[in-house]
């Protein structure tokens, strides 16, 4: 069985160009001017780029340059996992210590608002607003989180940022407080955003119900339906408005179902030359245009011929194995979103393509029964394309599985791809 991970950019704790001039002081002749440099100090940076630098750490960089930048550190990667592998008496390397080839990174046609989904929080901005809308800087644990607008990041479209800017409005007009911390009250939270080519645009409002009543939650949501269809956030124009009341962190929709307020209950999506259903939990890669060249790739590096079967794990709406499925003989999904399978089911239906199946489930729990009794002689190639959370050193049955729901929503913003 041939094995194909798709692999995301790492959270890079890169060190960014700083922002002086650092010629200063570049000779060591004469004292004075060593004073001069001992006394020099960089000017702190501003909020905004604190956060640029904390969600977008290689934005200084031209674009190839990242490019170069995110294959050196995959090489590195590749190298250490040789290395590992050698220390167990497996012999692994190849040409250039590395255990594996390694691709060049394939380019994105789109650099700039190329994002579909982002998630917004809700916190302490810098003037001690507590019903900020934005993304973090600092950390829960060393307890120094800011929450700063997102409107300066190039990587979100401007569709995303207007929504924020309702919604801060909007939480900033309730009486009811934000809610930082769990145990500490409140109830305004997250907001999530997402948008597809066909202008299409999700907003999903999470909300901790606290010791509210149903009488006193059905008002809040009254009053939020309002503001996003006839009062001031109308100016979005949402295609949906949902609302999900979470006491938890994260939640699925299984655990808390998504309650639609407003509009359509899917937004729709156009890949490969195929349409896509999209519910509110479901994975989609976060930019359209680039999974598009990412999918190519991915179908080059299979080799799949018209006998292949297609083994797509942590599937989401199932645009991997859709988008090749006419390349292969079947394709079998595995997603631990059960409303995604639905998605994928209704996608494949849509798009008219019979030889694939979607199975719910974790991975690690769902495919050792399914290659249990495998028995088929054609070819099996896995396409892996884990969630934020990676996969697990080693499942139940002694294979690789995701260590959590597959399709898990980025928190963060991610570096271009």
């Amino acid at each position: 069985m041939a094995l194909c991970c798709l692999v995301r950019p790492p959270r890079w704790h890169l060190r960014s160009p700083p922002l002086w001039d650092r010629s200063l002081g570049t000779t060591t002749a004469g004292k004075g001017k060593k004073k001069a440099r001992e006394g020099c100090s960089p000017p702190e940076p501003s909020w905004e780029d604190r956060l640029a630098n904390a969600v977008t750490p290689l934005w200084r960089l031209p674009y190839q340059e990242q490019l170069q930048v995110k294959h050196e550190s995959q090489r590195k990667v590749l190298q250490t996992l040789a290395s590992r592998l050698e220390e167990l008496g497996i012999d692994a390397q190849k040409p250039g210590g590395l255990c594996c080839p390694l691709q060049p990174v394939v380019p994105s046609p789109i650099i700039n608002g190329y994002r579909n989904k982002s998630t917004f929080s809700v916190n302490r901005g810098p003037d001690g607003n507590p019903k900020t809308v934005g993304l973090y800087v600092g950390t829960g644990k060393a307890r120094n989180i800011v929450c700063v607008k997102a409107n300066h990041l190039e990587n979100m479209p401007p569709k995303h940022k207007q929504v924020a800017q309702c919604y801060e409005e909007f939480i900033c007009g309730s009486p009811l407080d934000s809610c930082i911390l769990f145990h500490a009250g409140g109830h305004w939270r997250e907001l999530v955003v997402r948008t597809t080519s066909r202008g299409h645009t999700m907003a999903i409002v999470t909300f901790h119900p606290q010791e509210l009543g149903q009488e006193a939650l059905a008002a809040q949501k009254a009053l939020l339906k309002e503001f996003f269809t006839c009062g001031p956030g109308a100016v979005c124009a949402l295609t949906s408005l949902y609302f999900q009341e979470s006491t938890m962190t994260r939640c699925s929709h299984e655990q808390s179902p998504y309650q639609l307020l407003q509009g359509e209950p899917h937004i729709f999506e156009e890949l490969c030359g195929l349409k896509f259903r999209i519910s509110p939990d479901a994975f989609f890669q976060v930019n359209t245009a680039g999974a598009e060249v990412l999918y190519q790739a991915v179908g080059k590096l299979c080799q799949a011929t018209g006998d292949t079967v297609l083994l797509d794990i942590c599937c989401g709406t199932g645009t991997i194995g859709l988008s090749l499925a006419r390349q292969v003989s079947k394709v079998i999904g595995v997603e631990v979103v059960e409303k995604a399978i639905e998605d994928a089911r209704w996608n494949a239906a849509f798009n008219g393509i019979s030889n694939c199946e979607f199975h719910s489930g974790k991975a690690e729990a769902v495919l050792p029964q399914l290659l249990a009794s495998w028995e088929d002689a054609r070819p099996l190639v896995a396409v892996v394309n884990p969630s934020r959370a990676g996969l697990r050193s080693c499942g139940p049955s002694g294979i690789a599985g995701p260590s959590a729901g597959c399709s898990t929503s980025p928190a963060s913003q991610r570096v271009k791809p």
